[in-house]
């Protein structure tokens, strides 16, 4: 939105040219109208066009989750160094922290905020490379060996059952063909470079199982990888800027298809997101963070639509009550004010796509904001099993 001197809004005239950048098939009025928990649209006093802005809830719920950020600031850093440290190099590209900024948990302005501000850490080599300065071995394990660790102690595991293996979580009616529980069985048992270890061990031969282990280790980067994001989950295509940095250079996509027990891709709409299945249960995640949590609230805005809109309706007449008045009565007498012209009526809620079968919302829903092949848009959900 807007944050200029006139105000925290935005003409929706405006917000049209951003259309095909969200992938609306509707349009943006009708878009905006859908959601009334979370924009607020008004008529401009002054220009009288149709302006836009958000609900005090979500104004409020934007504010908590700046505030979060920024006390979850030493969290960022870690999961930085961490990346870091996975980097075959020991630099990645800022531009590709950028993309993933959100996911990560980052402030918006996270070069100078944190790469700046810690600069025993991290040193920027140019403008767009970040190289780690101190390696700290005590990050270099993985968050998949507390599972491991903790397999072996509580289920009395060999080391050589536990030592490589990941959590498989296969979604319900999976079939399991004949053989492929002995398949399974090898896979895990089968030794790979970890994340953390000498990249100089990476090799990529298809010789005494060199191709398996070589792609293990892409399943152990990716994994980890979802593991440090704040809901456990990325944008398939964002993945590929890290293919090089971390040496796993494989098609990531049919990578993330052949492990079905440990990723889940959401292909609705017009983006594809991949969730670490073992992170969620019954569709919420197992291990809830402050910056998760306060996005859970703005999800629960968004789900409302068009639902419980009283309360807005009764806070709207107060409010035109106040700002309507021609004129205040001061000492000075009757002055003239400016006239707020009532606007649209919540349209009817429309109902939201349900047919994604497993990802994760407090409710057992997924948001995804895209156009949808029916040529309308909505807020895509889904159910992780």
């Amino acid at each position: 939105m807007s944050t200029r001197k006139r105000g925290p809004f935005v003409s929706v005239q405006i917000m049209s040219r951003w259309k095909n950048i969200l992938g609306l098939n509707i349009t943006m009025g009708n878009f905006l109208h859908k959601y009334p928990h979370v924009f607020h649209l008004f008529t401009h006093p002054l220009n009288k066009n149709l302006c836009c802005r958000f609900t005090p809830k979500m104004e409020i719920l934007i504010n908590e989750e700046v505030d979060v950020i920024r006390r979850c600031e030493l969290d960022a850093v870690i999961r930085i160094k961490k990346l870091l440290l996975m980097s075959k190099s020991g630099t990645l590209h800022v531009h590709a922290l950028r993309l993933i900024r959100t996911e990560l948990g980052l402030p918006e302005n996270f070069r100078d905020s944190i790469l700046g501000k810690y600069g025993n850490d991290f040193r920027l080599v140019d403008l767009e490379i970040v190289e780690l300065v101190n390696r700290d071995e005590n990050l270099g394990d993985a968050v998949v060996e507390k599972w491991r660790e903790n397999e072996y102690r509580k289920k009395w595991l060999s080391e050589f059952e536990t030592n490589f293996a990941f959590p498989i979580n296969f979604p319900t009616g999976f079939k399991i063909e004949r053989g492929f529980r002995e398949k399974l069985k090898n896979w895990q048992r089968l030794p790979y470079v970890k994340p953390y270890e000498g990249k100089e061990k990476v090799v990529r031969v298809r010789t005494c199982g060199g191709f398996e282990r070589f792609e293990k280790r892409a399943v152990a980067v990716v994994h980890e990888l979802l593991s440090l994001t704040v809901e456990k989950r990325v944008e398939v295509e964002r993945l590929s800027h890290f293919r090089k940095d971390f040496a796993m250079e494989v098609n990531v996509r049919e990578l993330l298809l052949k492990h079905p027990g440990i990723f889940y891709i959401s292909t609705k709409g017009g983006t594809q997101t991949v969730f670490l299945r073992e992170a969620y249960s019954r569709g919420c995640l197992i291990e809830p963070n402050p910056i998760y949590v306060v996005r859970r609230k703005m999800l629960d805005l968004v789900l409302l639509g068009c639902r419980n809109t009283k309360e807005l309706k009764h806070l709207e007449e107060i409010k035109q009550g106040s700002d309507n008045l021609i004129g205040k009565i001061g000492d000075e007498g009757t002055r003239g004010g400016d006239w707020v012209v009532p606007i649209f009526e919540p349209l009817k809620k429309d109902n939201l796509d349900d047919n994604l079968d497993e990802t994760c919302d407090l409710s057992n829903k997924e948001l995804d904001v895209s156009a949808n092949s029916g040529g309308e848009t909505d807020f895509q959900v889904s159910r992780m099993n």
